[in-house]
């Protein structure tokens, strides 16, 4: 394990999303190690359930809301006594292409819970890893924030989005000793695949469970800005992502720092 990361058998983590599907299996899965775990969901029952199995604590957010996404991370700090590990895994598919039949609605409830969420939630949780000194954020992005998934595309602009995100995000607070990364499962076995589900009787799935384990493995062995795949019959590793190409002649794009208080 190296400097700065963290031990997750006495770690305090908090998962969104961990009311069911991959944010419940790793809720048990890291509780199960040791770790001590605030369940953050909309669903009041869900959360508590969930907790309860793991003997941890349940926080009731919609975590579209920034307020609300800030106060679930300081009631899960002051119960839990810190916060050490973040796992952002709230997300939810779109059922639509964005150019047909477009529904406006829809579309913000699915950026609003797979990208704001993640802006909202990063915030909200820094202010916590540095008052303990450090951590680890675990960003659920999906294998469409890799590849294109023709059957979503909206689904998959919101996970690009969120890839690009950790990866900008990461050298700046990796400085700092947060880690953040992000994992990539292809298709799961939850609730957000079940309509979609009968068409895939030959394609192999992945199971929450497994998923869960390969979180595990991103918190105790991650680097700052990877992005970690996860397929059926295959270990989990990080993406090598080509770079683009730089200017001719070998020049390397500067490293600005943009005034935002600029405008026009």
């Amino acid at each position: 394990m190296r400097e700065g990361q963290v031990e997750l058998d006495r770690a305090a983590v908090l998962v969104t999303g961990g009311a069911s599907g991959i944010g419940a299996a790793a809720a048990r899965l890291l509780a199960a190690g040791g770790a001590r775990v605030a369940v953050v969901d909309r669903d009041a029952d869900g959360a508590a359930a969930v907790a309860d199995d793991v003997r941890g604590v349940s926080v009731v957010a919609d975590v579209t809301d920034p307020a609300a996404m800030e106060s679930a991370v300081i009631e899960a700090e002051r119960t839990l006594g810190r916060i050490d590990v973040v796992l952002l895994n709230a997300g939810r598919t779109s059922g639509q292409s964005g150019y047909d039949r477009f529904d406006l609605e829809n579309y913000r409830q699915v950026v609003g819970v797979n990208v704001d969420h993640v802006v909202f939630g990063l915030a909200s949780a820094v202010p916590a890893l540095r008052r303990a000194g450090g951590g680890t954020v675990v960003v659920t992005a999906s294998l469409a924030g890799l590849v294109p998934m023709a059957g979503d595309p909206l689904y998959t602009l919101t996970k690009h989005a969120v890839v690009g995100y950790v990866r900008a995000v990461a050298p700046s607070l990796g400085s700092e000793g947060i880690t953040v990364a992000a994992l990539c499962p292809g298709f799961t076995d939850t609730a957000l695949i079940a309509n979609a589900k009968a068409q895939m009787r030959d394609f192999p799935l992945l199971s929450a469970d497994e998923v869960a384990a390969a979180v595990w493995r991103v918190v105790e062995h991650g680097a700052p800005g990877e992005c970690w795949y996860v397929q059926p019959g295959r270990e989990p590793a990080p993406y090598g992502f080509r770079g683009a190409p730089g200017p001719a002649g070998g020049l390397r794009a500067p490293e600005v720092t943009w005034d935002l208080s600029a405008s026009g």
